[in-house]
């Protein structure tokens, strides 16, 4: 999880200086309800483009996969299975933004959500602050008391306990409506919301929203096809791009991460797999 957080930090880094390049996650939604979903983006001396399929009434997400190649050649240099390295790295995403945005003593983390994406939410958060104590709340109670079982976290009787009073707040949920309310988010709170990512859905509250100091997305272009948490905006003018914040936390504020997931990332650590299998002889050829 470090080693994924520092790339996170390069890879918005790169996106900050022009080097890098990202393209919106695009869908090839079929009647079945089957889902294909594609996305592009390059870091460093690689571009990659990850691909996964999902069907709700089937399982849910399906295989992910990673291809990888050299930036200068174009040449496909590997081929991964990606559904821990999707996890991991989502997680780190908010790692980094945590870092930057949310207090230096943080130590209490309220979570709504027990599944994979909420397990890595917490490995992060813990690698970054000083957490002695995580609250997790699920609509599933037997998901979240495994959850805090695994964690050793603290099962909340219900969502407002969860958050209420947490210097940290994490949704990891795919509801559909708003998971927590307003009054439950104090000032210098960072809530980092990654679940939802699609138009129609929404984590956060329009009036959380509203409330916030700085709304911090990881590219704006898919955050107006995705973000449902933030359609209400009528300017949006206090969203920025991670890419353009600078360190610094604000007890005063309300900061929110929307955390999509951007193909930036899934680059930046495929690339970091990558020169590690090579270093350690892992793997097979690619035929040439």
């Amino acid at each position: 999880m470090s080693a994924c957080i520092e790339m996170m930090r390069r890879a918005f880094l790169e996106l900050r200086s022009g080097k890098a390049v990202n393209q919106p996650r695009r869908r090839l939604i079929l009647p079945s309800g089957s889902v294909l979903h594609q996305m592009a983006g390059s870091f460093g001396a690689y571009f990659a483009t990850k691909i996964y399929s999902s069907n709700r009434k089937h399982g849910g997400l399906h295989q992910v996969f990673v291809h990888l190649y050299d930036a200068e050649t174009g040449r496909p240099i590997a081929i991964m299975e990606a559904n821990v390295m999707s996890e991991v790295r989502t997680g780190a995403a908010t790692g980094y933004a945590t870092e930057l945005l949310s207090a230096p003593d943080a130590s209490v983390l309220g979570i709504i959500g027990s599944g994979l994406q909420a397990r890595t939410q917490v490995e992060a958060i813990r690698a970054v602050r000083p957490i002695h104590e995580v609250r997790v709340w699920s609509p599933t109670p037997e998901h979240a008391a495994r959850f805090a079982a695994d964690l050793n976290c603290t099962l909340a009787e219900t969502a407002e306990a969860a958050v209420r009073g947490a210097s940290i707040v994490v949704t990891a949920t795919t509801a559909k409506d708003p998971v927590i309310e307003a009054e439950w988010i104090a000032p210098g709170t960072f809530v980092a919301a990654m679940g939802a990512n699609m138009a129609n859905r929404r984590e956060l509250p329009e009036a959380l929203v509203r409330l916030a100091g700085l709304v911090a997305v990881d590219d704006l272009a898919q955050a107006r096809v995705e973000a449902g948490d933030l359609n209400l905006l009528e300017d949006g003018s206090n969203v920025v791009e991670l890419k353009d914040v600078d360190a610094g936390y604000d007890p005063a504020r309300i900061t929110i991460f929307k955390s999509l997931g951007i193909a930036v990332q899934d680059a930046a650590a495929a690339a970091y797999v990558y020169e590690q299998a090579v270093r350690k002889s892992m793997g097979q050829p690619l035929p040439q």
